[in-house]
């Protein structure tokens, strides 16, 4: 890492530097001079950092706007950014975070800003089935920036498939069907690797890209070599014809730089004088004169303020907050609203409730080979030459698989398997994978069995009437026993994977010990993991369905098939909490697609189509 790197400085006048810097989110004096160059230098690059392609916030938003969106996380950014195509209309994008910080555009940091100032920073509470080790509450990172989760998460791109969609329409969502909704999702896709999976699932030309990571560990390949020795087969495309197996997934990012929803679908319209986007703006309420939305208050650093809407608010803040931001609002059961002090605008005892979430459950595993750190200045010289190597992806985070266990039908996969390690990013970072420290120089890696079908249900409600406080999360996760043994099937397929003969050459030991409070079953034993999945529980946060769609005459539902919310004109809810059940899989494609519908919903209404 030299100074010819600042050869290709950018000559805009205001270069964006923000949010938490590498130094900031590791700890340890060895990496203080090293990631202080490397974060001076991705900052300035143009196609990693892109400091002058950024939005430019607006400091003193306008008095009135034709539509405000809240949010701007995978569906937020797509609904202000396909609004602001239509040039007569004035949008406004209001998020409660600042831009995303440069190093969060590097694949390897993958998780590495949670826990800081641009994650909300959840806990569930009171839970009696699921993270029992850490009395009972879990931990849900969700973004507090500009893209949301989606500059969080591991950028993974997946549909879910054919039959999650069916369940929706079986559940009287019209116009939710599989057909229905392929075509917003290749509206988004812009796949570049389309000469290798093909056109019939796929479209070029979209805002979002995507592609593979251009590296992968060799163990990645094992992984696959080891899943078609013991039969669960290798897939080149898990939204394909072939929906299960194992792959190298597919992912939204370019060249080896993560894409978020707004480095898709707002930075290439910065210009637009039409779309404006508050930074660090919080939406406290949305106003009401009699059923209508009129208007939203928020908070602009720190500042009450509100703005008056023409035509309609699309509440766009996520699983969470868009129930807190209904019920602040009048909007929800009405016992819980009367009992805060809150006047009833619309009775909806479905807001908060149907609250649910991927979970999961991991194995560590001792590899015989030595511990390397792979974020070092030889992988960050190579990153920032051409953007490849081992920080242009997420190390073993980029391999999956998808398989039906026995308590479903083959063409209705529910059981995902993830993986982690050989991950470029510092090791004691508080945010990045827990994996196991053995306090010796082995490397290792986890496998991670998740049950995509969950049947446990929570719900959400209001801890006060200030917006700011958290609300109380319940997510009542392995409540019920079948969510249990579909990840203790999936941890026998783990186990299957590492006895295999590909892994064989690498001497795989189990590593996960046992824990006191499954004592009394044998370890490892089915008997035992039904045990231990209570105590160490992993959420995958995937949550979604606590503003479910659905038919008026499903009282659990709080907006209709269209995305608006029952009984009230002027007010459409566009996220994941919309999904009346979790798809069987990633979920930020579907959660895409969702932003693309609502936005045509919304040109349908105003005859822009």
């Amino acid at each position: 890492m030299s100074s010819l790197y600042f050869s290709n400085l950018p000559m805009c006048p205001d270069p964006f530097v923000g949010g938490p810097r590498l130094t900031d989110i590791c700890h340890g004096s060895q990496y203080l001079l090293f990631l202080t160059l490397l974060n001076a230098l991705i900052e300035v690059d143009p196609k990693i950092g892109d400091s002058c392609g950024r939005i430019d916030p607006v400091t003193n938003p306008d008095d009135s706007y034709d539509f405000v969106v809240i949010g701007s996380g995978s569906a937020g950014a797509v609904v202000a950014g396909r609004l602001g195509e239509v040039p007569e209309w004035r949008v406004l994008l209001l998020e409660a975070g600042p831009d995303e910080p440069s190093g969060a555009d590097i694949p390897s940091n993958l998780q590495a800003y949670i826990k800081t100032d641009i994650d909300w920073q959840f806990y569930t509470r009171n839970e009696s089935f699921a993270c029992l080790a850490r009395n009972g509450s879990c931990y849900w990172p969700r973004g507090k920036n500009l893209g949301g989760t989606s500059v969080h998460h591991g950028m993974a791109y997946h549909r879910g498939n054919s039959k999650d969609y069916e369940r929706w329409v079986a559940m009287g969502n019209t116009g939710w069907s599989w057909e229905e909704v392929m075509p917003y999702f290749l509206k988004s896709e812009d796949n570049r690797e389309i000469n290798r999976v093909g056109n019939t699932h796929h479209a070029t030309g979209g805002p979002m890209p995507v592609e593979r990571f251009p590296w992968q560990p060799s163990f990645a390949w094992d992984i696959l070599a080891a899943a078609e020795e013991k039969g669960y087969g290798v897939t080149e495309d898990l939204v394909g014809d072939k929906i299960t197996g194992f792959t190298v997934a597919q992912t939204n990012s370019k060249d080896g730089v993560r894409v978020s929803s707004a480095a898709a679908f707002l930075r290439p319209h910065k210009n637009r004088t039409n779309l404006h986007t508050a930074l660090y703006a919080t939406a406290t309420k949305i106003l009401f004169e009699k059923k209508r939305a009129v208007g939203v208050e928020y908070l602009l650093n720190g500042e009450p303020r509100s703005v008056k809407v023409s035509r309609e608010v699309i509440v766009s803040a996520g699983t969470v907050k868009s129930p807190q931001l209904l019920l602040l609002s009048g909007i929800g059961p009405e016992d819980q609203l009367r009992s805060m002090g809150i006047e009833v605008v619309q009775e909806l005892p479905g807001v908060g409730e149907n609250l649910q979430n991927h979970v999961s459950y991991g194995l560590d595993f001792v590899l015989d080979e030595k511990e390397y750190d792979d974020l070092n200045v030889h992988s960050a010289d190579q990153y920032l030459r051409n953007r490849t190597g081992p920080m242009s992806s997420t190390g073993l985070a980029q391999v999956t698989g998808i398989l039906a266990s026995s308590y479903t039908k083959p063409d209705d996969p529910d059981l995902q398997i993830f993986f982690a390690g050989y991950q470029a990013a510092c090791k004691n970072n508080i945010g990045t994978s827990d994996l196991l420290s053995l306090g010796n120089d082995q490397r290792t890696v986890r496998f991670t069995a998740v049950n995509l079908h969950t049947r446990s249900r929570g719900r959400l409600t209001l801890a006060s009437k200030d917006p700011l406080d958290d609300p109380h999360i319940w997510s009542n996760d392995l409540e019920d026993p079948l969510d249990v043994k579909v990840v203790v099937e999936g941890l026998n397929v783990l186990l299957d994977l590492a006895n295999s003969t590909v892994m064989r050459k690498h001497n795989l030991t189990l590593a996960t010990a046992p824990r006191a409070e499954c004592a009394q079953h044998v370890f490892p034993s089915n008997a035992y993991w039904s045990c231990a999945v209570h105590q160490d529980t992993r959420t995958e946060n995937h949550q979604v369905g606590s503003c479910k769609m659905g038919p008026r005459s499903d009282p659990t539902s709080v907006v209709d098939p269209e995305l608006k919310v029952h009984g009230l004109d002027g007010i459409r809810v566009a996220d994941a909490s919309v999904m009346p059940i979790v798809v069987s899989g990633n979920p930020a494609g579907a959660i895409t697609m969702i932003g693309e519908r609502a936005a045509d919903f919304v040109k349908g209404k105003w005859n822009k189509l």
